[in-house]
C-alpha cells in the first residue's frame, strides 16, 4: 500500500543564545493509508518535535514531507492532533468541548453534528453530554478529547503520549478500546509512547529512534499470532516477549551511551 506521506531527509535544530541543538537528523519513513504507526525512543531524543514538524506546527530544517494522493493533489491531509492532556474546557459541557473545532472551523452542518452525535455514542459518553469535564474520570476526558479530534474528520491522528496522564489499569483499558475505535474507523494513527507494551500491543510498525540528535535506528513490523487480535489480548501473543526485549535492547543501547 502506498504511503499517504513520506518524510525524507528531516532534520531540525533548536537555536538559542548558547549555541545549536540538533534535534532531528535525516529523518525518512513513510506512512500507510489505514496503518498504526509507533515511534519510540529516549528521552528528550524529539519525538514531539518530530510529531510537530508532521502536523506542520514546526518547519523542517532539512528534507522534505511528501505527499501521494490518489487524485494526484498535493494537498496535505487534515490532521487530528492528540497531546498528553485532554485540555477540555471546565465552562463548557463535554458536547461544548467535542464541537469547539467545529464551531472555530465554521463546520457545524447537520450531518457533522450527526457524526459527533454517533461519536458520543460509540465512546460511551452520550448521557454525560451535559456534563463538565471536572465531573468525568480521566479514561473518559480522554475519551472527549479524542471525539473532539475525529469531529473534523482527519485523514492523520498524531497522538503524544495520549493515555500518559492515566493510572496504568485505566490507560491499558481505555488505549485498547480508543485504539479498536480508531481501527474500526479506518483512520490512519501516528502514535509517540514510552510504553514499549503499548507500542507493541497498539502498532503496526514501530520506529526507533536514536538518542539525539535522533536518526531512525529501525524499523519493525508486528506480527502477533493470536485469534483476538484486541490490544489487550496481544500482549500475551507468544512474539510479544520477543519484541520487547528487541525495543529493549536498542533503547537500553543508547541510554547507556547516555551514561
Amino acid at each position: 500500500m502506498e504511503n499517504i506521506i513520506e518524510l525524507k531527509n528531516i532534520g531540525y535544530s533548536y537555536h538559542s543564545l548558547q549555541g545549536e541543538t540538533v534535534a532531528l537528523k535525516d529523518i525518512s519513513f513513510g506512512v500507510k493509508k489505514g496503518e498504526f504507526l509507533a515511534v519510540v525512543g529516549p528521552s528528550g531524543c524529539g519525538k514531539s518535535t518530530l510529531l510537530s514538524i508532521i502536523a506542520g506546527l514546526l518547519a523542517p530544517e532539512e528534507g522534505t514531507i511528501t505527499v501521494n494522493n490518489p487524485d494526484g493533489s498535493l494537498r496535505y491531509p487534515r490532521i487530528g492532533y492528540m497531546l498528553q492532556h485532554d485540555h477540555l474546557f471546565e465552562w463548557r459541557t463535554i458536547y461544548q468541548n467535542v464541537i469547539l473545532g467545529l464551531e472555530i472551523n465554521h463546520m457545524m452542518t447537520e450531518e457533522r453534528i450527526a457524526y459527533v452525535n454517533q461519536l458520543l455514542k460509540d465512546y460511551n459518553l452520550e448521557k454525560f453530554r451535559n456534563k463538565r469535564p471536572s465531573e468525568l474520570s480521566g479514561g473518559m476526558k480522554q475519551r472527549a478529547a479524542l471525539i473532539r479530534t475525529l469531529a473534523l474528520e482527519p485523514q492523520l491522528l498524531l497522538l503524544d503520549e495520549p493515555f500518559s496522564a492515566l493510572d496504568y489499569q485505566t490507560r491499558l483499558f481505555v488505549s485498547a478500546d480508543i485504539c479498536n475505535l480508531i481501527r474500526a474507523a479506518g483512520k490512519t494513527m501516528l502514535i509517540i509512547t514510552h510504553d514499549l507494551s503499548e507500542a507493541i500491543s497498539l502498532a503496526d510498525r514501530i520506529i526507533i529512534l536514536s538518542r539525539r540528535p535522533a536518526v531512525v535506528k529501525q524499523e519493525i513490523p508486528i506480527r502477533l499470532t493470536l485469534p483476538d487480535d484486541s490490544p489487550l489480548a496481544s500482549r500475551n501473543a507468544p512474539e510479544f516477549q520477543y519484541y520487547f526485549n528487541l525495543l529493549w535492547k536498542e533503547l537500553s543501547e543508547d541510554e547507556g551511551q547516555e551514561a
